[in-house]
């Protein structure tokens, strides 16, 4: 790593470290050099390494400071990117030269703005969007920014003043303060936008009493509801509290452990929630949990924190990086990774505790497997328990009426036993032999045939191999856990190692022609249960094509120039449905194997050709899905429709539609990490869901512009747990709900209807209390009376009867829950069918 200075300044973004620092030269030549340092975290050494370092610029003069340092969006190039401002003093000492430097890439920084003050900016300067800078002094508040070109002064003079941004509002950079008294004897807070020079009512933020306290502010939300601002707001003020304000209100309020701070960040967990972590003067740290406001955790001896993802894994995690003076140069050999969920990763903390424990090796991806497959199996043991009991019902209406139309006298026609899949319960011993003989044949279990590989490919994008095969298996073959591990054979010893992979599976449409009948088949015999679905069956579509790939780093197969690795195909096969219960067993099949010399690069018949219709053409297609992370965003807009979205995307430069499957489109840019796949499907002309494969910053860009297009009122929310079966997923749970609403609403409605059949019933039994005589006509009278009861009572659990508007009520709910069941089936069916 490079040695830098005693005290750097350190920003994260995208998972990144960057480093800015001065280092003097020798004592003699009066120099001094700006660094810009890229840091990376490797998980397997648990340290920083070092992607690259830049010396900014030379100067003859010994006084270039660093003013402030942060990553702020750039409104030009739409991109979040980090920031620095430094400071010389004037050749001649007429005043301070300030230079506001932005990051192009990992190695090159770039002057965005220059400016001159007669004075030295004292205190703390703000970066924020734009970039825009602002600063306090004399009373006065200024700012500039690349659209400003100058240094400008707001209008007001503040007292005391606060800066901000508003998220999701674009340009909307905020300074907060109180007037001198003279000009506002109320002490009202007023609000300035410097970039449009508009003024606004800055009690919607922060009221009154809480400006002069605050030292960081940070807004969670904000939007205009009928021309007002609505805002939800946290701040940190100085008498050790933290505060949350919803439109200028007090909401809840939490004491903090120390004094002085000085910054606050917000940490999203995934689905562990969010946190605050608020950082203090001396080095003292502390976190919140967002929803309950109670304080998680908190450090001491703390020179910087960053939140970023730094291990990758699609959520943020804290980075705390302590002091340790006995390491001069090197700031990062003492820190702490963590999210307080799980993760934590650390280097070098003797000093101040017990070192934290590596976790355990990660095997979500085996956990989502698992889960995905207890899923499936009791989707599919949901199903069969509803058609038992459709079976059911229908089974018991037509013996109800059989018996209504005996005692009748009418002719009751009843149909055949095979209609529903039932049989009689006296059978020939010919029959019953046949059943027997059938039951043996089910208790042994089937041998079904495994998949059959037709195809194995391969491709190498960047750093990473895609290895895939195409899968010719039965459809009624039920096989869950699907995936694919590579392993490798590199003559050094018996044992294969097995690299890590994460799989996709994908079913192709064109499906294999079924084979004919054969005339030797015996035919099915009967069956005391529901039958169930029978590949066997000459009249079914049998076969089905699917696409199985997986991607893997190449660094644990480069050993030598050519590799040769065996795929091998793992899945768990069930018999039928009543197996679902037992312990499935996995399988594996061999694919074959791949040689490569690692030599080549990503330029496919894809991105050279988007019109071909190829087998490889397909391949690519599928290769890109696997390497490319995918976001799905659902877009609402409920005041006017979507408009042409599709050919909106169309019209971007360099987007061409993939012929072999049309629904996509592409964005071809140079290399494959500039790649964008999109696919845009309209559900309502009011709603539409978008997929987008690409890398997170691509999406970013994307919906920024994506959002210019739309009409205002829209609102894009991601959909949770879409990078893997959240599809199938929603449509299980969306069908749950619906046989538990369906149950629960009936058992109220029966349970109701009894109730009040039993208080009628006490009702008319109370008002004669005394026994009859035994024998008497009385007596035979209340005996007759008591038998129609129960015969009523009888009738009408059997066919029950309920009030017209409590039925209505309980279709209403019905069909309300069956509705979101079809538009997750629409979507499960969109998603996973490729045309």
């Amino acid at each position: 790593m490079e040695t830098l200075g005693s005290n750097p300044r350190i920003v994260s973004l995208c998972g990144k470290i960057f480093l800015f620092d001065h280092k003097r030269g020798k004592s003699n030549s009066g120099k001094s050099e700006l660094i810009s340092l890229c840091l990376s975290y490797d998980r397997g050494s648990n340290t920083f390494l070092d992607d690259g370092a830049a010396v900014i610029s030379r100067k003859t003069s010994a006084q270039v400071d660093i003013v402030a340092c942060k990553c702020a969006l750039d409104l030009q190039r739409r991109v979040t990117t980090p920031c620095v401002v430094v400071c010389q003093r004037g050749e001649r000492g007429d005043g301070f030269l300030y230079s506001l430097l932005t990051l192009c890439d990992s190695h090159r920084l770039e002057s965005c703005f220059e400016f001159k003050l007669p004075y030295q900016i004292k205190g703390a300067a703000s970066i924020l969007q734009g970039p825009t800078l602002l600063w306090s002094h004399a009373g006065h508040v200024f700012y500039t920014s690349p659209q400003a070109g100058e240094v400008r002064q707001i209008p007001l003079q503040f007292s005391h003043s606060v800066f901000g941004e508003l998220p999701l509002l674009r340009g909307q950079v905020f300074v907060l303060g109180l007037q001198n008294e003279c000009d506002q004897p109320s002490g009202r807070t007023l609000g300035y936008f410097p970039q449009t020079g508009e003024a606004f009512d800055g009690a919607l933020i922060l009221p009154h009493p809480y400006i002069g306290i605050t030292r960081c502010i940070l807004v969670l939300s904000a939007e205009k509801v009928d021309g007002a601002l609505k805002s939800a707001v946290i701040a940190v003020t100085s008498h050790q509290q933290l505060v949350y304000f919803q439109s200028g209100v007090v909401k809840d309020t939490c004491p903090l452990p120390f004094q002085q701070p000085e910054d606050i960040q917000l940490v999203n967990c995934g689905r562990n929630g969010c946190l605050f972590v608020i950082s203090f003067h001396r080095g003292h740290v502390c976190a919140l949990w967002k929803e309950t406001l109670q304080i998680a955790t908190q450090w001491s001896g703390v020179s910087s924190v960053h939140v970023d993802d730094f291990l990758g894994c699609g959520t943020d995690q804290i980075l705390l990086v302590f002091k340790d003076e006995s390491v001069i140069g090197q700031p990062l050999e003492n820190f702490l990774i963590t999210d307080l969920c799980g993760i934590s990763y650390s280097h070098g903390q003797d000093a101040y505790g017990p070192k934290q424990s590596s976790p355990p090796p990660e095997n979500n991806l085996l956990t989502l497997q698992a889960l995905e497959s207890r899923l499936q199996s009791g989707l599919t043991v949901l199903q069969e328990l509803r058609g038992e009991v459709r079976v059911k019902d229908r089974v018991v209406n037509q013996a109800v009426q059989a018996l209504a139309d005996a005692v009748s006298g009418r002719e009751a026609v009843l149909p055949q036993p095979e209609q529903e899949g039932l049989v009689a319960l006296w059978d020939s011993d010919d029959e019953s032999k046949d059943e027997a003989s059938d039951d043996k044949m089910q208790d042994m279990p089937a041998v079904s045939p495994e998949p059959h590989v037709d195809k194995l490919w391969h491709r190498v994008a960047e750093d990473r191999i895609v290895v895939g095969v195409i899968l010719t298996m039965d459809s009624a073959l039920p096989v869950a856990s699907v995936s694919l591990s590579i392993l490798t054979e590199t003559g050094q010893g018996s044992t294969p190692a097995v690299i890590q992979t994460q799989s996709q599976v994908s079913w192709l449409p064109t499906p294999c022609p079924s084979p004919s009948s054969s005339a030797s088949t015996p035919p099915e015999p009967a069956a005391k249960r529901s039958k169930q679905h029978n590949a066997g069956t000459p009249n079914d579509l049998n076969t089905c094509r699917m696409a199985v790939t997986a991607v893997t780093r190449l660094i644990p197969l480069l050993n030598s120039g050519c590799v040769k690795c065996h795929v091998m195909l793992h899945y768990v096969q069930r018999q039928d449905a009543s197996s679902s219960l037992s312990s499935p067993t996995p399988l594996v099949v061999h694919c074959g194997q791949v040689s490569r010399e690692i030599r080549g690069d990503f330029q496919t018949p894809l991105l050279k050709n988007p019109k071909l219709k190829t087998d490889e053409v397909k391949e690519d297609l599928l290769s890109l899905l696997t390497v490319l992370d995918r976001w799905v965003f659902h877009i609402d807009s409920p005041d006017h429709s979507l408009g042409d979205v599709d050919g909106w995307i169309r019209r971007r430069v360099g987007c061409e539609r993939i012929e072999v499957s049309p629904q996509y489109l592409l964005i071809n840019s140079s290399g494959p990490s500039a790649l964008m796949l999109l696919r845009w499907s309209q559900i309502t002309p009011f709603q539409g869901e978008l997929s987008v494969h690409s890398s997170e910053l691509q999406v970013l860009q994307f919906l920024d512009s994506l959002l210019a297009f739309l009409p205002a009122s829209c609102s894009v929310r991601p959909v949770h747990g879409t990078r893997g079966q959240g599809a199938a997923q929603t449509f299980s749970l969306a069908l749950e709900k619906e046989v538990v609403s369906l149950r629960d609403s009936v058992s109220l409605l029966l349970h109701e209807k009894e109730e009040e059949e039993d208080d009628k019933r006490r009702r008319i039994s109370g008002h004669d209390e005394t026994p009859p005589e035994p024998g008497s006509v009385e007596g035979l009278q209340r005996c007759r009376e008591a038998w129609q009861q129960d015969v009523e009572r009888s009738r009408t659990r059997l066919s029950p009867l309920v009030d017209v508007g409590r039925y209505r009520k309980l279709t209403r709910s019905v069909l309300n829950v069956q509705l979101d069941g079809d538009l997750a089936a629409l979507l499960e069916i969109q998603r996973t069918l490729l045309h």
